[in-house]
C-alpha cells in the first residue's frame, strides 16, 4: 500500500480524489486534508495568503499519522503567482514541515508535461487573464512554451466547483491551439476528474487538469507507476522526469 498526501484548500472539487483513487485500480490511497482557504478569490493577492507556511503546517501532522510518503500541496494559484523560485521555496519549507517529498500542482504541470514529450501546450484557465498571465509565465520558466492563454475569469473557486462536463469541454475547446502538444487546466476547483476521457477524444491529444497532475506527482515522488487508461494519457505513458 502507498498512501499519497494531497493538501486541499477549501471546497469546491475534492471528490474529484476519491474518484481518482477507484480508478487507479491498485494499491493506492489518496490521503487528502483539507487546508483554510481564507478569502475565495481568483485574484492575484488571495492566493498568496491562502498558502501561508502556518496553513499548510496545520495540515502536515494530520498527514504523516496516515503514513503518506510524500504530500502535494493542490493548489495552482498560490503556487504559480509566486513565480518559479518562489514556489521553490514554498515547496522546500513544506518537505521540512512533513519530513517527506513534497512538492506543488504547478510543478506537478511542469513535470507532466515533460513526462508526456509536450512542449508545447495552451492553457484553459478558470482565472482572470492577469491571474492565467501568470500561470503562463510560471510554465515557460519550467522550459514550455505556451502557445496560448484562454481565461474564462470566475471571480472565485467555489463559481468554478460549480461547472460540469459541457463547461469543462467548452473550456478546453476555447483553449485548444492546433500547434499544442497538449492542452492544460490549472484550476484545481474544477471536477475534471471523469471528463478525462471525453477530454482527450473530444481534442485529440493529451489533456492534463489540476487534480489529475497533483495525483500523478504524488505517484512520482513516491516512485510508483500506474497504468491507469481512465486518468488520460498521462497515465498511459512511462513517465521521463525523474525522482
Amino acid at each position: 500500500m502507498t498512501a499519497l498526501g494531497v493538501l486541499y484548500p477549501g471546497h469546491s472539487a475534492e471528490d474529484d480524489y476519491p474518484r481518482i483513487e477507484q480508478l487507479l485500480g491498485s494499491d493506492i490511497r489518496v490521503e487528502l486534508v483539507h487546508t483554510d482557504i481564507g478569502e475565495d478569490a481568483h485574484g492575484a493577492d488571495a492566493p498568496r495568503r491562502t498558502g501561508t507556511p502556518e496553513r499548510l503546517a496545520a495540515g502536515v501532522e494530520r498527514l504523516r499519522l496516515s503514513g503518506a510518503e510524500a504530500v502535494v500541496w493542490a493548489c495552482a494559484a498560490e503556487g504559480f503567482v509566486h513565480g518559479w523560485e518562489g514556489a521553490q521555496e514554498q515547496v522546500r519549507g513544506l518537505a521540512r514541515a512533513a519530513g517527506m517529498p513534497a512538492s506543488s500542482t504547478p510543478f506537478a504541470f511542469v513535470h507532466a508535461a515533460q513526462a508526456i514529450a509536450a512542449a508545447r501546450v495552451a492553457v484553459g484557465a478558470t482565472f482572470p487573464d492577469d491571474v492565467a498571465g501568470l500561470f503562463a509565465a510560471f510554465l515557460r520558466a519550467g522550459g514550455l512554451e505556451v502557445t496560448g492563454v484562454h481565461g474564462s475569469g470566475t471571480v472565485t473557486a467555489a463559481e468554478a466547483g460549480t461547472w460540469g462536463e459541457a463547461e469543462v469541454l467548452a473550456l478546453a475547446r476555447a483553449a485548444d491551439d492546433p500547434g499544442a502538444d497538449a492542452v492544460l487546466l490549472p484550476d484545481t476547483a474544477l471536477h475534471t476528474a471523469a471528463s478525462l476521457p471525453a477530454l482527450e477524444k473530444e481534442l485529440g491529444k493529451p489533456v492534463l487538469t489540476a487534480h489529475q497532475v497533483t495525483v500523478w506527482e504524488a505517484l512520482r515522488l513516491a516512485d510508483r507507476r500506474v497504468n491507469a487508461p481512465a486518468l488520460g494519457a498521462l497515465f498511459t505513458r512511462e513517465p521521463i522526469v525523474q525522482v
